[in-house]
């Protein structure tokens, strides 16, 4: 069913209702059909991850993913969709019990310092965005939302420019605590990001701590830790108790797993065996083009989550 249409439909409709027409009514007449594979973990993939097969609508292919067995979805770019659209992936999310994963909560500063600096025009804005992904993350049915500190300061040194961070976040907290919502935090490499103030897991850990808010905690790119770090079980091990969001690439190249250096099984089966519940977000590309590719990133996940 095309968008237009679909969105509709959910605005006559309340989030439970049926969904009629198109290439969704025959989904929801065999609403009960198992889907085709199971993961043990909450995978998300992302927008365009399978567009061969499902077509550019985002809603044709958050139901192509729920047909796969996925269980999440993650959209960085969620602030930008119109409100029609946001509601009607909700309802569609709903439907499938997919959880929300992440969504990019602010203005990310990739060349210049916001939060560290300390200033305060910069600090409201900040705070601003904040405000705004929270009435997103409701409509959406979202908990976590990724934030980035942006670039250094260099005209500060590291620890003030750490303590600025800290009393921006701590701001934050106090919107999203009433609201039981999460942003994370993720340190991102060195060789994609040059430049920024949060670039190491155990740095991550120490803003965490000293925020001290149940809404401030890790997202741990496995990618750009791998990168940025390396040793990722022991770090994941001495980060446990503040992350709550995990994001996938293998490396080099940024696909999926088994296409680089990272032993994914090894890596999956220590997060499961951990009982983690929540979401690992699949932030990569595709290493081949077309329904090959897209279908090769499905049988990578269920070898990676092999783990007899």
């Amino acid at each position: 069913m095309k968008r237009r249409q679909f969105i509709n439909n959910v605005a006559l409709a309340s989030v439970g209702a049926s969904f009629l027409g198109g290439s969704l009514k025959a989904h929801a007449a065999n609403a009960f059909t198992p889907a085709k594979n199971k993961f043990p973990l909450h995978f998300a993939p992302h927008d365009g991850m399978f567009k061969a097969h499902a077509g550019t609508d985002i809603l044709d292919q958050i139901q192509f993913m729920a047909d796969q067995g996925f269980t999440a979805f993650e959209d960085n770019e969620l602030k930008g969709r119109s409100l029609t659209t946001q509601e009607a992936m909700a309802a569609l999310l709903k439907k499938h019990q997919m959880t929300m994963g992440v969504f990019v909560a602010h203005k990310i500063y990739w060349k210049e310092p916001n939060l560290a600096s300390g200033d305060e025009d910069y600090l409201n804005e900040f705070l601003a965005d904040i405000k705004d992904s929270v009435a997103v993350a409701k409509r959406i049915g979202a908990k976590w939302m990724t934030v980035v500190p942006g670039h250094v300061d260099l005209r500060l040194s590291k620890d003030y420019q750490t303590a600025n961070v800290v009393n921006a976040l701590r701001k934050a907290c106090e919107i999203l605590e009433p609201h039981g919502l999460v942003m994370v935090l993720e340190p991102l490499n060195f060789r994609n990001h040059p430049g920024l103030f949060l670039t190491e897991s155990p740095q991550a850990y120490q803003i965490c701590k000293a925020v001290n808010s149940p809404s401030c905690k890790i997202l741990f790119d496995i990618y750009h830790q791998q990168i940025q770090e390396g040793n990722l079980i022991p770090n994941i091990e001495a980060c446990w108790d503040e992350i709550a969001y995990f994001q996938i690439g293998d490396n080099p190249g940024r696909n999926e797993p088994g296409t680089g250096e990272i032993n994914y099984r090894n890596v999956f089966k220590y997060i499961h065996d951990r009982g983690f519940k929540g979401v690992l977000g699949m932030e990569h590309g595709n290493s081949m083009p077309d329904k090959a590719g897209e279908q090769a990133v499905i049988d990578a996940y269920l070898a990676a989550s092999n783990f007899d």
